[in-house]
């Protein structure tokens, strides 16, 4: 079993995981590090550079947590909206929606 799981169902995606407490934990030191980071940078600090290059990385990681789980939901959304957007049309056009 991998620590950190890449594909899911709308409905498994849909439910809270490890995964999204993993990104609730990291992303507020991401925004913490890249502010220190970039205050320190600009006063030409060496730890401003190396805490800005950790809140990148922390912050490609959290991305690599959380975006199959995102990109799961946004698909199933479309799908719904799609379907949404059809029979709104029908019910304009005074059809009778299909099911």
């Amino acid at each position: 079993m991998a620590l950190i799981r890449r594909t899911w169902t709308p409905k498994e995606a849909d439910n809270w995981t490890k995964e999204d407490v993993m990104a609730i934990i990291i992303s507020p030191i991401t925004y913490i590090l890249l502010t220190l980071g970039v205050a320190f940078s600009a006063l030409l600090m060496p730890i401003g550079f190396i805490l800005f290059f950790l809140g990148v990385a922390l912050t490609l990681f959290m991305a690599f947590i959380i975006n199959p789980k995102l990109s799961t939901i946004s698909d199933e959304y479309e799908k719904k909206q799609k379907h949404y957007i059809e029979d709104l049309e029908k019910q304009v056009k005074w059809e009778s929606p299909e099911d």
